[in-house]
């Protein structure tokens, strides 16, 4: 049997961790629940199922085949891609889940040394990426209102840019134009994450089809509710596409989600379809909050950022948690007054606003727990 020797701690031994690691904090995820019981509303997953061509590829799957490597390049996942957005497949990179393009961008566009910018808020896992990479962070603070900082923007300086747009978590569309300044002027790469873009009403692909400092990244997770199977791709020019095949695993997209992604992206007509239902909720799901008092970002994702009225956000975010919802709340002076709802279904929906009916008026108290729901 063997034995393992742990080091002891000695005054001035060399530590087994990166001493950048040692210090950062890593990205924390929304909760996580698979009991049936709970109505998830917290990691703005896609209520509905994926399009039943995604079942007829698993059914149609040959087992056999596994043993072989998948595709390296995901060459004909590339081509329908690219079909879709009107470029090349050498315009075209798929990844093992979007957050896979951003990390290699740090690593393909930031020198070490390099700066890294980002709103704030904005996807928490920005900054923690410009750790890793040891890079110096350069947050552009968001108003009150999380509207485009244009000032901010005016002299940024940055080797490469993360610009989430919509963004997460406040919810909010940036405008085109607004957008494609900031981009003619940066110094270094913009990559504009557009997870949630189709729930919007505009996007900036034409940007990355045109400028030679664009990315657009883009995930199969939201929209074509493959969460689980974890493919995202970016769009951009050659060069930049080039850097990152440079940078990527070997085989970063097995073979399963390359055919299943491609029978999704195949039937964009039946996301749409399910995009469309989430838009409608989230109208719905605004105006009755906004009747409750809530103030009520407008929002342009599958998700919305709302302040609660009469309550504080995170005694709230408790209190939903022991009725069996699952919402987000994200600690802080910027973000800590607001709570993040995911739309779910319509029946989702309305147990979520008939419990918060309940708290306000008291039917629920505090320290109640609905134990067939819990977490």
């Amino acid at each position: 049997m063997t034995e393992y020797v742990k080091k002891s701690s000695v005054p001035g031994q060399k530590s087994l961790i990166r001493n950048s690691v040692a210090k950062m904090s890593g990205y924390v995820p929304g909760e996580q629940s698979r009991s049936d019981k709970i109505i998830k509303l917290n990691t703005n997953e896609n209520p509905y199922p994926p399009s039943p061509r995604v079942v007829e590829a698993l059914l149609s799957l040959d087992v056999g085949k596994l043993r072989l490597y998948p595709d390296p390049v995901s060459l004909e996942l590339r081509k329908e891609l690219a079909g879709r957005h009107g470029c090349k497949p050498e315009n075209v990179f798929v990844c093992n889940g979007s957050d896979e393009t951003l990390k290699l961008c740090t690593q393909a566009f930031v020198e070490n040394g390099g700066s890294i910018g980002y709103f704030n808020p904005s996807y928490s896992l920005y900054p923690v990426l410009a750790d890793i990479r040891e890079a110096v962070k350069r947050p552009i603070e968001l108003s009150d209102e999380f509207e485009w900082p244009t000032d901010a923007m005016a002299d940024m300086d940055f080797d490469l840019f993360f610009l989430s747009n919509p963004n997460a978590p406040t919810s909010i569309l940036y405008p085109s134009d607004a957008v494609r300044d900031f981009c003619v002027s940066g110094k270094g790469v913009v990559v504009i994450d557009e997870a949630y873009v189709d729930f919007a009403s505009h996007d900036c692909m034409n940007l990355a089809l045109t400028m030679d400092n664009v990315l657009v990244a883009r995930t199969l997770s939201k929209s074509f509710s493959l969460a689980g199977l974890r493919v995202g791709y970016a769009i951009g020019p050659e060069p930049l596409i080039n850097a990152l095949m440079k940078l990527k695993d070997s085989y970063n997209v097995d073979a399963i989600s390359q055919q299943v992604a491609l029978a999704a992206v195949k039937d964009s007509e039946y996301m749409r379809t399910n995009v469309a239902r989430i838009c409608k909720t989230r109208s719905r799901l605004t105006m009755l909050l906004k009747d409750k008092g809530y103030k009520v970002y407008p929002s342009e994702a599958n998700f919305i950022w709302t302040k609660p009225a009469g309550i504080q956000a995170e005694k709230l975010f408790g209190i939903l948690r022991k009725k069996g919802i699952l919402v987000r709340y994200f600690p802080g002076d910027r973000t800590g007054a607001y709570i993040r709802i995911t739309i779910g279904t319509d029946t989702e929906i309305d147990r979520l606003l008939d419990t918060l009916s309940k708290i306000v008026d008291g039917t629920f108290a505090d320290n109640d727990n609905l134990n067939e729901g819990k977490p």
